[in-house]
């Protein structure tokens, strides 16, 4: 996929300066530019790297000057790095705008969808499903019964989606997630086996949530597992029956967050964190990275350390913590003195 320089600046509202017919199908960093790639420049760190780059096409900003000859055709644009972001995200779409249904793929029974549906080879619908429109289902899917998906969400491949499942509108989920598999509910008896508890109930997915590559969320027991509106979750995190996260809340990757837990709106939750179970957190809370909570946290707390306390506190803690042995040895030479 190529693109010139003046496709790319009337995407950007820019100005071409250099070779307006100057054609990129590669995107690099500026120090590492080749023939054929598209770079920017906003940090006046970098500025000394325009005069060596190798890359075709340079979005700068406007009032960006070189002080000598410059190889590479620039774009001159208000602000290079929100542009560039802004160009990192139409070729995005462009990259994934895929539409039909390829095949081998079964659609079973009952199952309606909107236009522009894109379903790969090797995938599977099952009965009763309702998809919206503009969905793009990569191949080696996996649909259940009776799914509900919105507008504009985005399957990766090899996603499973199990039955019952509700996921709303511009919803993206990464390979290898699993959304709706049975929660971890087992019944102990005397003689130390246990017996499965059925896991009735199902996932819902608000709108605009975005699930990491490998992450699993469990189906509730009765009820419904809630993952609110806006939520972002990294890959390969394990999130338990009837949880619920609350609207913006971004998890950091391997965080496990035992079954009932309710975490509020807004929240930071750092990689490795573990939740125990039936927990309520509040909103605005920030959690550091491989903390352990066991208690109720209140709004606007932030912690670390396991069990996890208040973050200032424990910073201070660690300084002592890390000067222990000399402490005791201190404290050694003082008994000696007394005694």
């Amino acid at each position: 996929m190529k693109f010139t320089a003046e496709q790319i600046a009337k995407i950007l509202d820019g100005v071409v300066v250099g070779n307006p017919s100057a054609e990129v199908y590669k995107l690099a960093k500026i120090e590492e530019g080749i023939k054929g790639s598209l770079t920017f420049l906003s940090n006046a760190k970098y500025n000394n790297y325009i005069y060596s780059t190798e890359a075709t096409i340079t979005i700068v900003n406007k009032n960006f000057e070189p002080e000598q000859e410059v190889a590479t055709t620039m774009i001159k644009v208000d602000d290079a790095y929100q542009s560039f972001s802004k160009l990192l995200e139409y070729y995005n779409q462009v990259k994934l705008m895929k539409s039909g249904i390829e095949q081998p793929s079964v659609i079973s029974e009952n199952v309606i969808y909107g236009e522009n549906l894109y379903l790969g080879s090797f995938c599977y619908i099952g009965k009763n499903v309702t998809i919206g429109k503009n969905v793009k289902i990569y191949p080696n899917t996996f649909i259940g019964d009776n799914v509900l998906i919105g507008d504009n969400c985005v399957f990766f491949a090899g996603v499973r989606v199990y039955s019952e499942t509700e996921i709303g509108n511009n919803c993206t989920i990464h390979s290898g997630s699993i959304i709706g598999s049975d929660g971890f509910g087992f019944a102990p008896h005397d003689d130390g086996t246990y017996s499965k508890i059925p896991q009735i109930g199902n996932v819902i997915l608000e709108d605009n949530v975005e699930v990491g590559a490998c992450t699993t969320i469990d189906r509730a027991t009765l009820g419904s597992t809630i993952i609110r509106k806006g939520v972002k979750l990294d890959n390969q995190i394990q999130i338990a029956h009837n949880v619920e996260i609350g609207e913006n809340t971004v998890i950091a990757a391997q965080t496990g967050i035992a079954g009932s837990t309710k975490i509020g709106k807004n929240c930071m939750i750092g990689g490795q964190v573990g939740f125990a179970g039936h927990l309520v957190i509040g909103n605005n809370v920030k959690i550091q990275a491989q903390s352990g909570i066991g208690k109720n946290l209140s709004d606007g707390e932030t912690v670390q350390g396991s069990p996890a306390f208040n973050y200032s506190d424990f910073s201070k803690s660690f300084v002592h913590f890390r000067n222990f042995p000399k402490i005791i040895s201190e404290i050694e030479d003082i008994k000696k003195k007394i005694n």
